[in-house]
């Protein structure tokens, strides 16, 4: 099945600091693209890989769970740690999840940890009866675009396949019991109104890492896909400054930025 255009993976080669970004639930490497431009341009490296069953058609991801995704975030984290002295992974939504996950299973492997908006938990009775409703309805209406800002619209499917989502729920599970051994440095950044995933997933978050080094922000212009909204830049900056504090090498010699050249 043909990619959806604008869903392909993002990857540009820069400096010795790397940088992973997930993309979200039904979402594809486009809600990150800018992110990861943005981070180019600055000269870290940088990864966006398209989650198996993405970025095509929502049948393709009934086939997929969240041990697919979970993979090729892991591969993707593994070759930039061949190609970088430090790594650092970004996640927006179910891309936080899987970032929890790899913050977990891969410890001082990874420098420091970024979320917006993480999804880690069931906010709705409908989704927690998900694994007894898939058995009778496929799909649902999709999520994608809760973005506040007009003229802008985030590349997901327009259908939300419930087999994918019971298996995200176990992703939550999983990721919940994992969070105490969370220790990587974190800037949790969540929009004030979201439409997709309650900020109470960002409360959950803080409260349970083992975290000492924690850095909240709340979003009052942007809803839920905020990396494509109006306080995009805020994001991009932040984050780009939460890098160069814990890898100080990822700073310009100079004193000014240098634009990457290049990418793909």
């Amino acid at each position: 099945m043909p990619l959806l255009p604008g869903a392909e993976p993002y990857r540009h080669d820069g400096g010795g600091t790397g940088v992973l970004l997930c993309h979200g639930f039904t979402g594809s490497p486009q809600s990150m693209r800018p992110w990861g431009q943005y981070l180019a341009e600055h000269g870290l490296t940088v990864s966006v890989p398209l989650l198996p069953g993405h970025g095509t058609r929502w049948q393709d991801m009934q086939v997929t769970g969240w041990q697919d995704w979970y993979a090729e975030v892991d591969r993707e984290l593994r070759a930039l740690r061949e190609r970088c002295a430090r790594v650092f992974v970004f996640g927006l939504s179910m891309g936080g999840a899987l970032t929890l996950h790899l913050a977990a299973r891969h410890g001082d492997a990874i420098s420091g940890i970024v979320l917006v908006n993480p999804s880690v938990k069931a906010d709705s009775a409908q989704l927690k009866a998900v694994g007894l409703v898939r058995h009778v309805v496929p799909s649902v209406k999709g999520i994608a675009s809760d973005i506040a800002m007009g003229g802008t619209e985030e590349l997901g499917y327009e259908r939300t396949p419930l087999h994918a989502v019971h298996s995200m729920t176990k992703l939550w599970e999983t990721v919940q019991a994992e969070l105490p051994q969370v220790t990587q440095p974190l800037l949790l950044i969540n929009s004030r109104t979201d439409h997709v995933v309650h900020p109470s997933n960002a409360e959950l978050v803080a409260d349970r890492v083992s975290s000492a080094d924690l850095t909240r922000r709340v979003l009052e212009r942007s809803y839920h896909v905020a990396t494509l909204d109006h306080d995009a830049q805020e994001i991009f900056a932040s984050s780009l400054a939460f890098v160069r504090r814990l890898a100080p090498e990822a700073s310009p010699a100079s004193g000014k930025d240098e634009v990457a050249s290049g990418g793909a």
